[in-house]
């Protein structure tokens, strides 16, 4: 068992992994039993720091191992919001296709799009 100063050193490394887009030391301590949905104490999951910091490569990994494409953070933010305002044109795109949901959180995705111009880069209707 990890003591508390332990566990929050674990967060604080697995989120740099994330930013950073270190995806292959990332899935090692996912393989190790860190959760795929760790969150930080804003909310900040793994899959919204990677995308929000356009590392395409960790967000497909994370996706793929069954990250919430949709948790929030504290602040109602969406990953998929937050790679939109970042101009992350690919992350959009797989955030989109795991089943993102585009009217959730603040601003929604939808309403991102269209604040930033990047309308295109959603479907005009939810799937």
């Amino acid at each position: 068992m990890l003591s508390p100063e332990q566990q929050d050193r674990v967060v604080a490394l697995t989120q740099d992994f994330a930013r950073e887009g270190r995806t292959e030391d990332l899935a090692d301590f996912l393989d190790h039993g860190v959760p795929v949905d760790l969150q930080d104490g804003d909310g900040n999951s793994l899959l919204m720091l990677a995308a929000y910091n356009g590392q395409g490569e960790t967000v497909a990994m994370l996706l793929e191992r069954g990250a919430d494409a949709n948790l929030r953070n504290s602040r109602d933010q969406s990953p998929v919001a937050g790679a939109i305002f970042k101009g992350e044109d690919a992350i959009v795109a797989l955030l989109v296709a795991a089943g993102a949901d585009l009217n959730a959180g603040t601003p929604t995705a939808r309403q991102a799009a269209q604040l930033f111009g990047r309308g295109h880069l959603l479907p005009e209707r939810d799937v």
